[in-house]
């Protein structure tokens, strides 16, 4: 059996390993205070959680908000750059110390996890990610994640807490995401509107569930929105995870909203190697080969990317590089690590494989992206 409701993620038997991520709207009021009683009937929940034998993973946002406050600074701390990395560094001992004085009631021990985009797109640090998590879950404690904002600048930060939520339960071979938003799920329109409604259940993240999504966060202080919940979403089912979004804004939100039946679930689509999942949940691309119609058919049977096919080559990568894989309809196809910098590549751009000795002066590898080195979208 496997997860096919929202209330199967509080089951241990179909999902022994959860995520629960926390957005700032959620955990800090706008007073710039955290909202101790609510966070107070969560963290009751993760421990009724762990006590009926399911492993929590916490992915907290609040470490800005909180910082803002003490520092005084405007906008709740995110006027530029540095403002965010100066609150951050003040509110995360705040929120780090808030969950572990919380958990800690009931006799659990928190463990904080700072990370950067690059400690998941790293294939060698995704690996020691994925041995700390285990370590810690083997260890009884709880884990609290949050982006290490303090160093993260705009081009090497994740950017909202919803897809690194993803990417950690992707690390964790978690079963299931669930994202506390400020709102009970994905709507076929804007909310606000009148006549939308609610999509319970979601079978693969297509291009029609992307346009019913919105792009700003309504609260103002955390800096997801639907489209980053949709990516996160995309995420998981490509490492066979369930993942759902529900209200977080009741008191026991989880409980609320199970017993409502009340949020949207994104069914797991497939579950790649983990090799390939990793490679398919990477947010950062150095590049993009362009494909014709015939290649991209092949990739469609299995195959793997020669250069005969490719009519584009765009950016400025290194042999075992993530690219993006571009059909002639201007979608992604596919990611995969390049056997062949992006010089090499154009050079062997249309030559069949048995022209690259001639073109580059040694024996060519047998491919410009090897299947076993390649993810489908």
């Amino acid at each position: 059996m496997r997860i096919a409701q929202l209330s199967h993620l509080a089951d241990p038997a179909l999902c022994p390993r959860l995520v629960i991520k926390v957005g700032s709207a959620l955990l800090v009021g706008k007073d710039g205070q955290p909202r101790r009683a609510w966070l107070t009937a969560l963290v009751a929940e993760i421990a009724a959680a762990r006590a009926a034998g399911q492993q929590v993973i916490v992915v907290s946002s609040g470490a800005i908000a909180l910082g803002a406050r003490k520092l005084g600074l405007a906008k709740g701390g995110r006027g530029s750059l540095a403002d965010a990395q100066a609150s951050a560094s003040v509110g995360q001992i705040a929120l780090a110390g808030l969950w572990a004085e919380l958990l800690a009631g009931h006799g659990i021990t928190a463990a904080q996890i700072l990370l950067t985009l690059e400690d998941l797109e790293d294939r060698r640090r995704y690996l020691n990610v994925t041995a700390t998590l285990g370590r810690l879950l083997a260890a009884g404690a709880v884990p609290v994640i949050n982006e290490n904002d303090s160093v993260a600048t705009q081009e090497i930060r994740f950017g909202d807490n919803d897809r690194l939520a993803a990417r950690v339960g992707q690390a964790a071979a978690a079963q299931g995401v669930l994202l506390l938003s400020d709102i009970d799920g994905l709507y076929d329109r804007d909310p606000r509107q009148a006549g939308a409604v609610r999509i319970p259940v979601v079978q693969g993240v297509t291009a029609e569930i992307h346009a019913m999504a919105t792009g700003g966060s309504s609260s103002g202080l955390g800096s997801g929105g639907m489209t980053s919940k949709l990516q996160a979403a995309e995420i998981a089912e490509m490492a066979g995870m369930a993942l759902a979004i529900i209200d977080g804004q009741p008191g026991s939100p989880i409980a609320t909203a199970f017993n409502a039946t009340r949020g949207t679930l994104f069914l797991p689509r497939r579950r790649h190697t983990a090799r390939k999942a990793w490679l398919g949940g990477r947010l950062r691309m150095r590049g993009t080969v362009s494909v014709d119609a015939g290649a991209a058919a092949a990739l469609a049977r299995g195959s793997s990317l020669l250069a005969a096919g490719v009519i584009a080559i765009s950016g400025d990568f290194a042999r075992g590089d993530a690219v993006a894989v571009i059909g002639p309809d201007g979608q992604t196809l596919a990611r995969g690590l390049a056997e062949y910098d992006a010089a090499e590549a154009a050079r062997l751009l249309g030559h069949p494989s048995s022209a690259h000795e001639a073109i580059l002066g040694y024996a060519p590898r047998s491919a410009l992206i090897h299947r076993d080195q390649m993810v489908l979208l």
